[in-house]
């Protein structure tokens, strides 16, 4: 009987469990999905406040300075500042990336590739979009990213609007023919920040692993409690019955008394058999007395 029961117990556990684990991957993978955006997110908001940081304490110090000396300098600039922000934060966190992509760039380590130019045209031709997101083809794998605008403020005009308007020292560290003709308001640029798919897929990958041995391990222990059951509480008494059954079928109908435990279905069945016998005892004596 024990082997029967495991088989079935085996066949319905394994059926719900390949079920779980089907409906488990999937919902694992949207879930490192959107934990490695999460995280893509809060890096670019660390990036916008060290750009807002940038702008509104370090550059009116630094930037007399820079007047004073005809120097430019760059830690002044908040997309400089941003970037090199993140640069240290890669130490902790290498398979994220940074960008700060623009299509008309003063720095031209800045110009925006031909797919990040196409995302800087998309927040520009749709003024409301406030993010975006997908996962492209590259040599090294698939990978997933995430894109917000950047607008030119009023305080980056007095460096991008005309090159007249511009520091001198800006000119003569980039030219004049890159990074104006911005206007307050516009999308000049986005933040972007890249991640290897393998990432989320690892996370997804290595919570599935331990998710079903937890849920393996509970159906094995599940199983083996419920052996044991079934052999004190079914197995056992049945197998009693069974022997004195066929003790009261060669004629021995003394001490075949079964106790009597309970008041389920197994002690029924033990009070039944225990009338049968008295029974079939008085009309053995009946026989006899004949």
């Amino acid at each position: 009987m024990l082997p029967k029961f495991t088989l079935i117990f085996l066949l319905v556990y394994g059926s719900g469990l390949a079920l779980a684990a089907y409906f488990a991957d999937r919902f694992l993978t949207d879930n490192a999905h959107d934990q490695v955006l999460g995280q893509a997110r809060l890096m670019m908001e660390s990036a916008t406040a060290t750009r807002t940081y940038t702008n509104e304490q370090v550059k009116p110090v630094i930037q007399q300075a820079a007047i004073s000396s005809m120097t430019f300098i760059p830690q002044t600039i908040p997309s400089y500042s941003a970037v090199t922000n993140f640069s240290y934060l890669r130490k902790k966190y290498p398979d994220y990336t940074y960008r700060e992509a623009s299509l008309n760039p003063t720095n031209p380590r800045d110009r925006a590739l031909d797919w990040e130019g196409d995302i800087i045209l998309s927040f520009r031709n749709y003024n409301e979009r406030l993010e975006l997101t997908n996962i492209r083809d590259t040599p090294d794998g698939k990978m997933l990213w995430l894109a917000k605008p950047i607008r030119a403020p009023e305080a980056c005009l007095e460096c991008h609007s005309t090159p007249d308007r511009a520091p001198t020292s800006l000119i003569a560290t980039y030219g004049s023919n890159n990074g104006f003709g911005w206007k307050a308001g516009d999308v000049i640029a986005a933040q972007i920040v890249q991640v290897p798919m393998r990432v989320p897929e690892e996370i997804a990958s290595k919570a599935f692993r331990t998710l079903m041995t937890y849920l393996g391990l509970v159906g094995l222990a599940t199983l083996v409690m419920l052996n044991v059951a079934l052999q004190a509480f079914v197995v056992r008494p049945v197998t009693r019955l069974a022997m004195l059954a066929d003790r009261i079928s060669k004629g021995d109908l003394e001490n075949t008394e079964l106790p009597l435990k309970g008041s389920d279905e197994i002690a029924e069945l033990a009070s039944s058999f225990n009338r049968m016998k008295l029974s079939l005892a008085k009309a053995l004596r009946m026989l006899e007395g004949d």
